[in-house]
């Protein structure tokens, strides 16, 4: 199984693609795909659109694993965010691929255990969980490995709970 892992964003939208057989995890990629502040709106979108669809084509994921939008205070960046996800829900609908929606404590717990745990524990699960030499930057690429690997666990242990 082939998870394309997404941190939603519309300045920088972290992504990952992770291979998933039983409880073997291996990282074939992540990084950011970055809008410039200078654009119109719809060719940001528009850039995350076709990037996005590249990276479908290319590892060609069975599913995409996505955090769920929070609110913060921050209503323009809520906004900018939920337009970036609509882009990643799109894109999935055209490749008829399932999206499966995550938390951040659900993540985190999934990767360390615990739901609150720090931004910087979880790079270091994912190095240690993925065997990588490195912990995973940027943090919004981390972050999509993270998001992948929680939705290989997850859809791991339903599996074996149906069974």
């Amino acid at each position: 199984m082939t998870i394309l892992g997404i941190d939603p964003g519309f300045g920088i939208l972290g992504y990952a693609v992770l291979r998933a057989s039983g409880n073997i995890f291996e990282s074939l990629c992540h990084g950011t795909l970055q809008t410039k502040k200078e654009e119109k709106i719809s060719l940001r979108l528009k850039f995350l659109y076709e990037k996005l669809i590249e990276l479908v084509d290319r590892f060609s994921p069975e599913e995409i694993a996505m955090e769920k939008l929070f609110f913060s205070r921050n209503v323009t960046t809520a906004i900018s965010v939920g337009e970036a996800r609509g882009i990643v829900l799109l894109v999935a609908a055209q490749k008829g691929l399932e999206i499966h929606e995550y938390a951040p404590h659900e993540v985190k717990k999934a990767v360390t255990g615990s739901g609150r745990a720090t931004k910087r524990e979880v790079q270091n699960w994912m190095k240690i969980l993925l065997n990588l030499s490195e912990i995973p930057k940027p943090d919004d690429a981390a972050d999509a490995l993270a998001i992948a690997y929680c939705h290989a666990v997850t859809r791991n242990f339903v599996r074996r709970f149906k069974e």
